[in-house]
């Protein structure tokens, strides 16, 4: 998909990891595309199963949504995505330290509200997730955790030999 240089195109830069990517880009609708299909694509490559990149792929989303309610549209952000034994990290930095998320009164069971659950899937997907300020914006940080390792226990006498 891409070499150690990275890709560039108008508003967005990929630079590939091991076991993820990040992207420096202004937020459009093009651009919010293919940093799903990177997320997908880059994740399945690297191991992960599919329900867990597709909810990679959902909270990143939702994290861009946010910058640009937070900033506006083409605001430029940093999105990281990658895998490590804890399990997938997606953060999205944005330039604005005073926009922090907030949690909308909208009940994630309304099934008549049209926005205002995002808070609530980053809760059910990436429990403990977190915002940090930095110098030059705010990071919200989301670990989706590695599913546990299933542990088979086999009797020695049903070891079949």
């Amino acid at each position: 998909m891409t070499d150690e240089q990275g890709t560039a195109a108008l508003g967005f830069y990929l630079a590939t990891r091991p076991g993820g990517f990040v992207v420096h880009m202004n937020v459009c609708e093009e651009n919010l595309r293919a940093v799903r299909e990177v997320t997908f694509a880059m994740l399945g490559a690297a191991g992960v199963d599919t329900e867990t990149a597709e909810s990679a792929r959902l909270v990143a989303s939702e994290l861009i949504g946010n910058a640009v309610r937070a900033c506006g549209n083409w605001a430029p952000v940093v999105v990281e995505v990658e895998r490590d034994a804890k399990g997938i990290w997606v953060k999205v930095h944005d330039p604005n330290p005073a926009r922090l998320p907030v949690r909308s009164s909208v009940a994630p069971d309304d099934d008549q509200a049209e926005s205002g659950r995002g808070l609530w899937l980053l809760d059910a997907l990436a429990p403990g997730w977190d915002v940090a300020l930095t110098p030059i914006g705010k990071q919200v940080r989301c670990l989706l955790p590695a599913p546990k390792a299933v542990r088979v226990r086999i009797a020695a006498d049903e070891v079949c030999g």
